[in-house]
């Protein structure tokens, strides 16, 4: 007698089943790499290691090495090698294919002429357990409000922070200088990164004042130094032909933290014109305590109560970052990112598709030119739509005086 069989898999079912779940590891050691590459950057840069390497480091290592091996890759044969990948294949490409779900296919996780972690890299390490660099700006920042002990002190405080990514020693003897926050401060400061100096020189870019390099780290030539292909900066995306500032004293430099560099100097620049626009019509605001750049919007009628500006680069991730805060979406939240980046092809899509569907009419993503019109259109859907609970649809306003229609 024949035993009963069930339905039997096909070969191109099964060859499809092995490919999706190669795929997800491929997916999970990226992110295993994130962070690795995170953490040996903050121990001295990413241009040489020598044996025995860190215990982590070594075993994701190890991992990539396996997978390899099961997929037909040729593997690295050490973590230098492991770390050239970061730089030179992107986040598409085998042994890991990251879904375009996640990051875009054409990110690295080392940028081929800073040869630090890149911007995709900081926000994928923040997306995963304990927060990353994100999770360390917001820990440094409560500490500092802790310290403060009064809400106008903190805010001249990160004011100091966001605007001050490096200090010269002889920057105590300027006008305006103010030994009252640098006592309060002073502690995120550090001697400049080894990583980051060229002989004993040091760039800054003009644009964001974030630090910058040569490709091949050369030490620059006589006369004006401008951004362009051989060049780059924190902020990865600034102007061409924009100004490179040389510091020949950069032991003289005191050099902000990287993850308060990322997540509170660079949004700056998107964070002011949103301010900006709010004065210009009179909207009043406050600053949220224990948030990265966010603000309550003072009066009613408005779509959205509350005011978040970043400077990301991946939208899947920052899509995520605002899906596990549903509870704070009840009274609307605008995303405000710079216009540069929110008209990227499939910027706004993936950062809407992204979005669980329930939270999607309380997130608008905007921009400093379009935050107030933004703000003034139709107001969202009731919260009885979505099963979030939160005030009920307001009347529209208009630009006029930044206040609502009676």
């Amino acid at each position: 007698m024949t035993a009963a069989t069930g339905p039997r898999t096909g070969p191109a079912e099964t060859t499809s089943r092995g490919t999706a779940e190669q795929d997800e590891v491929g997916t999970r050691l990226y992110r295993e790499l994130s962070r690795i590459v995170v953490a040996l950057a903050d121990l001295g840069g990413l241009r040489s290691f020598t044996l025995p390497y860190p215990p982590a480091a070594q075993t994701v290592l190890e991992r990539v090495v396996l997978h390899c091996l099961r997929t037909g890759e040729v593997p690295p044969m050490s973590l230098p090698e492991l770390l050239e990948w970061c730089r030179e294949r992107s986040a598409a490409d085998r042994p890991f294919s990251v879904s375009p779900a996640l990051v875009s296919p054409d990110a690295t996780l080392v940028h081929p002429v800073g040869l630090a972690p890149t911007r995709t890299c900081l926000e994928l390490d923040s997306d995963g357990p304990g927060g990353g660099a994100e999770a360390t700006a917001l820990q440094l920042l409560t500490e500092l409000e802790s310290r403060c002990g009064s809400t106008e002190r903190y805010r001249r405080c990160r004011q100091f922070l966001a605007h001050n990514v490096m200090v010269h020693q002889d920057d105590r003897f300027k006008r305006g200088w103010n030994n009252a926050v640098w006592s309060k401060v002073r502690d995120f400061y550090h001697p400049v990164p080894e990583a980051l100096l060229a002989k004993d020189t040091l760039l800054r870019c003009a644009e964001c004042r974030l630090p910058g390099r040569l490709r091949g780290s050369k030490v620059p030539a006589h006369g004006a130094l401008v951004s362009g292909t051989d060049t780059w900066c924190e902020a990865e995306d600034c102007t061409h032909g924009v100004r490179l500032e040389l510091i020949r004293d950069p032991d003289r430099v005191r050099m902000l933290c990287r993850p308060l560099r990322a997540f509170v100097a660079l949004p700056l620049r998107v964070e002011e014109a949103a301010l900006d626009e709010l004065d210009r019509v009179g909207v009043g605001y406050q600053a949220l305590p224990g948030e990265l750049n966010a603000y309550h919007l003072s009066g009613a009628g408005w779509r959205a109560r509350n005011l978040h500006a970043y400077d990301r680069v991946q939208p899947v991730l920052l899509a995520a970052r605002l899906a596990t805060r549903a509870a704070e979406l009840a009274d609307g939240m605008a995303v405000v990112v710079p216009r540069r980046l929110a008209d990227r092809a499939g910027y706004r899509a993936a950062f809407t598709a992204a979005l669980p569907e329930a939270l999607r009419p309380y997130v608008l993503l905007t921009t400093p030119e379009e935050l107030v019109r933004d703000l003034a259109a139709a107001p969202r859907r009731a919260a009885a739509t979505t099963g979030i609970s939160g005030r009920k649809d307001t009347p529209a306003i208009h630009e006029t005086n930044g206040e609502p229609d009676a």
